[in-house]
């Protein structure tokens, strides 16, 4: 496995596996792997013949009050995981070799970023876009992975693609969970012990409203009212938002009569966690909890 650390190289190495025949992956991520970019990474491997995974923990998408500095880095740790599931190339970059001086072009993906994360951080998408697209337009992939976990920015990102008639497929893996429900995700390190317990409202309110509208339940008043009952139930927990939208337009809906994205976005202490599940569709429960 090779690590680059410039545009030049990384788009080196795509047009010799190109040359070979072969088909590209694709993984962007910010690092700090766990299981769940792990199976990214597995699932490429399994489609592609080839997988490269991009480590940038990008500036752009970080608010003034947020983690940037403090987000978990660990490049050493990140690479011997990435070889031993089989991927063949990480692209490392700088912040100055995708954003070098005087850089002013930027990617806005209107509507469905205006709600959710999209309201209480201002800025975000248009950071995510922006950096997608910028590595999209590098490595040039066949495919490339993303975890339903963040399910607004999945959408985004398709709905980008789509829009702007970017030749790949974006490729959905459902969420990676622990033993106990919690959704997987870097951040979760900064849980202390009490903390990593309460977060399971989060998976336990998902399910809650999964059972209700298995057993009937279509009101979106009376599901959210559930979900937000249970997450309440934790008095470390501060609710940001319980939103259901429609799935995958994110309009308002009065009741389940299609699929629907029940998303929460959830404090505890000074860790926001988010999770999701798609209601009104044959499987609305957890693969692996």
């Amino acid at each position: 496995m090779n690590i680059y650390h410039t545009i030049k190289e990384i788009r080196q190495f795509v047009r010799e596996a190109r040359l070979s025949g072969k088909t590209v992956g694709f993984v962007p991520t910010m690092g700090y792997f766990h299981d769940g970019h792990l199976e990214l990474m597995r699932q490429a491997k399994k489609q592609c013949d080839v997988v490269g995974v991009s480590i940038f923990v990008n500036p752009t998408q970080f608010g003034p009050k947020e983690d940037f500095a403090k987000y978990p880095r660990n490049m050493e740790r990140d690479a011997q995981m990435s070889r031993e599931v089989g991927v063949a190339a990480i692209f490392n970059p700088d912040v100055e070799e995708m954003y070098p001086e005087g850089y002013c072009t930027y990617v806005d993906v209107e509507r469905i970023t205006e709600k959710l994360c999209g309201l209480t951080r201002p800025g975000h998408f248009r950071g995510v876009a922006t950096v997608v697209t910028k590595l999209f337009n590098i490595v040039q992939p066949d495919k490339a992975y993303f975890g339903q976990k963040d399910a607004q920015q999945l959408l985004v990102i398709k709905r980008m693609v789509r829009d702007l008639d970017m030749d790949l497929e974006v490729v959905t893996v459902a969420t990676k969970r622990e033993a106990d429900g919690l959704a997987m995700s870097s951040r979760n390190i900064y849980l202390n012990e009490t903390q990593r317990n309460g977060a399971l409202v989060l998976s336990k309110g998902l399910q809650a409203a999964a059972d209700a509208v298995a057993a009937g339940e279509k009101d979106i008043g009376v599901i959210r009212e559930l979900v937000v009952k249970v997450i309440k139930s934790e008095p470390l927990a501060e609710i940001d938002y319980v939103e259901i939208f429609s799935h995958p337009d994110l309009t308002d809906v009065k009741e389940i009569s299609g699929s629907a994205l029940l998303a929460v976005a959830v404090k505890m202490g000074q860790t926001r966690l988010i999770d999701n599940i798609i209601l009104g569709v044959q499987r609305n429960v957890f693969d692996n909890v």
